[in-house]
């Protein structure tokens, strides 16, 4: 995975490299791909998703961190994605082929979109114990869930000369979809 750059913040910050990388490898986004992200803050995912998919539209309900996607997405040359302010559901595409919810807000509205359009792959991320367990439930109601992933990443920094690891809050990723496109 290449680097990219996210000269401008969201405030609410990306979604980290190695997150990101294991989040695509679970979307497997091809060329053909209609790939949707919910809640794109700083545009990282749809950045990275930009270089695979086919067509890329990205959602963000604050038009200030649309603003920023806009921004990075400028700034890494990415071009061709549509952008949307609304508040998931509402502005959702209903031709996805694989979708990121980078956020949990109304996540039980989208993933009941996403069955009922057909989404081969969902994949979410969510940081806190308590809205894991409750997404990992929405997906397995709605007969989405494949896998629960949870990964935690350190990051080494020097201290008295040495090598040693600051940890960083561990990830879920959820991931499935509808039918057999779910299947990891």
């Amino acid at each position: 995975m290449s680097r990219i750059r996210l000269p401008h913040d969201a405030k609410a910050g990306p979604t980290k490299p190695e997150v990101r990388s294991v989040t695509l490898g679970k979307l497997a986004l091809t060329p053909d791909d209609h790939f949707v992200e919910v809640g794109s803050c700083t545009g990282a995912v749809t950045i990275e998703a930009a270089r695979s998919a086919g067509r890329v539209t990205a959602l963000e309900r604050k038009s200030e961190r649309l603003a920023v996607t806009e921004k990075n997405l400028d700034a890494n040359g990415v071009e061709g994605v549509t952008l949307r302010e609304a508040e998931a559901p509402d502005g959702l595409p209903d031709d996805a082929d694989a979708l990121f919810l980078g956020g949990s807000r109304n996540y039980e509205a989208v993933l009941d979109h996403a069955v009922e359009t057909g989404v081969a792959r969902v994949v979410m991320n969510v940081s806190r114990l308590e809205v894991a367990g409750a997404a990992t439930a929405a997906f397995r109601e709605r007969d989405l869930l494949d896998e629960v992933v949870q990964l935690q990443v350190s990051r080494g920094y020097e201290l008295a000369g040495a090598t040693s690891f600051d940890a960083g809050n561990p990830v879920y990723v959820l991931v499935g979809g509808v039918g057999d496109g779910g299947a990891t």
